[in-house]
């Protein structure tokens, strides 16, 4: 039996310490104009033969991980030695070893289910396969997996009640937008009311359920019509996380076209930044929590669950905003280049004084170093 197992390119940051089981490669729509991330490959389904041999593999190599860990004195413990050691016992399987190692070490409790859209499988199979996985990982506590909202609305409640059963526990779908208007632009086939009917169903099936917005998708040509419409659906889903991804058109996809084309115009960070301010001022009657988890995000001090936060996040927009304009680009830049995590980290720096200084000689703008900054991180 091989001990090789698969793995896709994208999880949220949220899945950073969970096993990586690929059930479907790629994406069965990949025409979404932002994302760059499938635009080169075809979507194709696993066997449950595949997958059941995935899991096999993983169970094998933490045997061998066991074992290693007996001959080293270590009573069956995974460390960190044990782990290299074992993984340079297998070289043509370094990375499995780590991954899978780095996995048992931190308790075998999280699994991400891969790639973009793995509930287009039928619902038995997954099942199967979630029967599988849970028996032979009886320390697995949570399950979770990105889904469109499309594949979500085509599944019965019953179905829906199924997968929770079997042990998925959180489905990560990406909205993006409320609007009709920014959806179709960015050719994400669903509409806003669809986002609604899949939202409701998967929470009314007992599941979690994190809803991803773009700051900055709808350009400035649609930036109010993105944020009170975005705004509009999450107050109709309430889902139990709001995630932030920041848009960054990307060079070879469509978006950046369209950019290229003066069809999209993008926003500053500023600009995305009062977008939010103006989705934010619209939550009613919500009970999420709002999370700002990504290195793209300006701000990634707004967080917290609502209704409660929504005070605290308004408040800490509003000093970015009332900042003078130097200060407020030291912030940006100091943000992407890696010397403030938080805002409330904000203070003077020589090294950021520096890289603004540099950046005004080589760029036309503070906001074209940012764009080009940001490209380095995807």
């Amino acid at each position: 039996m091989s001990q090789c197992f698969e793995t896709g390119p994208i999880r949220p940051p949220s899945e950073a310490s969970s096993l990586l089981l690929r059930l479907t490669r790629n994406c069965p729509w990949n025409k979404c104009a932002f994302c760059h991330i499938y635009k080169k490959y075809q979507f194709s389904r696993r066997s449950i033969e595949e997958i059941k041999s995935d899991i096999d593999a993983i169970m094998k190599i933490a045997e061998d991980l066991v074992n290693t860990s007996q001959k080293l004195g270590y009573n069956g413990t995974i460390n960190r030695e044990t782990i290299l050691q074992a993984a340079n016992e297998h070289m043509d399987m370094q990375d499995e070893y780590y991954r899978t190692g780095m996995w048992i070490s931190g308790g075998a409790g999280t699994v991400f289910l891969q790639d973009a859209n793995s509930l287009l499988m039928k619902t038995d199979e997954i099942v199967d396969v979630l029967n599988y996985l849970t028996e032979r990982f009886p320390s697995i506590q949570r399950i979770t997996t990105y889904a469109r909202s499309k594949t979500i609305s085509k599944k019965s409640l019953e179905e829906l009640k199924d997968l929770r059963k079997a042990g998925l526990s959180r489905i990560h779908v990406g909205m993006e937008s409320g609007s009709d208007k920014v959806l179709k632009l960015i050719m994400k086939g669903v509409t806003g009311a669809e986002h609604i009917s899949a939202g409701r169903k998967a929470i009314e099936a007992g599941f979690d359920l994190s809803e991803y917005f773009m700051p900055g998708l709808g350009g400035k040509e649609l930036t109010e019509e993105h944020a009170l419409e975005s705004a509009r659906v999450l107050n109709e889903i309430n889902p139990t996380f709001i995630r932030i991804r920041t848009t960054v058109p990307v060079p070879g996809t469509p978006l950046h076209q369209m950019m290229l084309d003066k069809i999209w115009t993008p926003l500053t960070d500023e600009g995305k930044v009062i977008e939010l301010k103006t989705m934010i001022e619209k939550f009613e009657g919500i009970t999420s929590k709002f999370v700002s988890d990504h290195i793209l995000n300006l701000l990634e001090d707004l967080e917290g669950k609502l209704p409660e936060a929504k005070d605290k996040m308004l408040k800490i927009i509003d000093k970015f905003l009332n900042m003078d304009t130097i200060d407020k680009e030291n912030f940006i830049i100091g943000r992407r280049i890696g010397v403030y995590r938080y805002f409330s980290e904000y203070k003077q720096d020589k090294r950021v004084e520096e890289a603004r200084k540099q950046i005004l000689q080589n760029f036309s703008s503070i906001d074209d170093a940012v764009m080009q900054i940001s490209l380095n991180y995807l």
